[in-house]
Formats: structure tokens, sequence, C-alpha cells
């Protein structure tokens, strides 16, 4: 039976890195998944109170660039999406590299497989922003999200931390996500649980 859910992203974030790859390598190994994946801005989260929203001042938050990349291809190119994602996220946590500089994302881009320029010229004319802004607010809103990666299914949006990486084990990305969407369903009084030592 084909499962079905979403799940959120802001390539800033190193636990949204090990939850996408868990779910890009699940896809992989032809996991029976309809998987939504929905942008997020953890600098959006952070505005306080009656702040300004930051897709109302885009220039301010370079940060917002690399999200909006990921989606125009989301959107474009599906097919692409999934390398791209996963060269974005790799980017930011593995090599380190400064995805608010257009012309290092743009690089990025063209590496997986995409016209960076075009992709960035699609940022530029503004839609993207307006599609953040949408997806973001519907998930605060709707469902009290406040982090990434948050997993939500039609009963329930939880926020899961996985400290691990699938590390080419596409097996290991069904499973992994296999055991936090069956925790979802079936045991929805654990609110949290939480390791008090990282564990190794």
């Amino acid at each position: 039976m084909t499962r079905s859910f979403s799940v959120n992203w802001d390539y800033r974030c190193p636990f949204a890195r090990n939850a996408h790859e868990h779910v890009l390598a699940g896809l992989r190994a032809g996991a029976d998944w309809d998987v939504r994946f929905l942008v997020f801005s953890l600098e959006q989260a952070h505005v306080e109170e009656g702040g300004t929203p930051v897709w109302e001042e885009p220039e301010r938050h370079p940060g917002l660039t690399a999200n909006l990349a990921g989606l125009v291809v989301r959107d474009h190119s599906p097919e692409q999406f999934p390398s791209v994602h996963e060269a974005l996220f790799s980017a930011r946590h593995d090599e380190a590299l400064d995805l608010r500089d257009r012309a290092v994302l743009a690089k990025v881009l063209d590496g997986a497989g995409v016209d960076g320029g075009s992709v960035l010229s699609e940022v530029d004319a503004g839609w993207p922003l307006d599609v953040l802004k949408a997806e973001h607010t519907e998930s605060v809103q709707e469902l009290q999200a406040f982090g990434v990666p948050t997993f939500i299914t039609p009963d329930a949006a939880v926020f899961v931390r996985l400290m691990t990486r699938p590390a080419g084990d596409n097996a290991l990305g069904v499973t992994t996500i296999e055991r936090v969407l069956d925790v979802m369903a079936g045991f929805p009084e654990l609110n949290e649980f939480k390791h008090t030592k990282i564990l190794r």
C-alpha cells in the first residue's frame, strides 16, 4: 500500500539533510511512497513576533535563495529535483560552501545537471517567493510547524531528528523512514523521545 507523506526542508539544517537523504535513498530503492517536498524558511521561523516577514524584504535574507532555487527545480524540473536537492544539502554541509553567494549556488546547480543561470532567473521572477510564503505560512498556521524536518501525514505532523545518514545504503533509507512513519501512525501518544546523550 502506498504511503503518502510530506516533509519540509531548509538547506541550512543538518538534520533536514539527514532526513532527506534517507527519503531520497528510499525512493531510489523503490519504496512505495508518495512524497511531497515542502519548502520552509528557518529565517522566517526566527523572526520575532511583529517583525517584518522575510518575503517582504528578501534582499536582507540571501539565505533564502538556495531554498527558492530548490523550489524552482521541484516545480519546473521534478525529474531532476532529487539530484539537485541532494547536491544543495551536500554543498552546504559536506563542502561548507556559502549558498548565499549566487555564483557558488549557480555552480552547484550546474554540477547537479540543471542550468544554474536559468534557475536563478526564475528565482528573480518572484513567483518562488510567493510559493515559499504560502507553503511556510500554511504549515505554521495549520500544523504549528516550527522547524525542519517536519514529517506530515493526513493525521499528524512531527518534527524529527535523525542522527545518521544512509551513506549509500538505499535499503537503510527505506527502513529508517518506515520506522518514522510507523511511530507517527501507531504511537501518537509519544510526543517527545530524546536521548540525553548523543549515540554514536
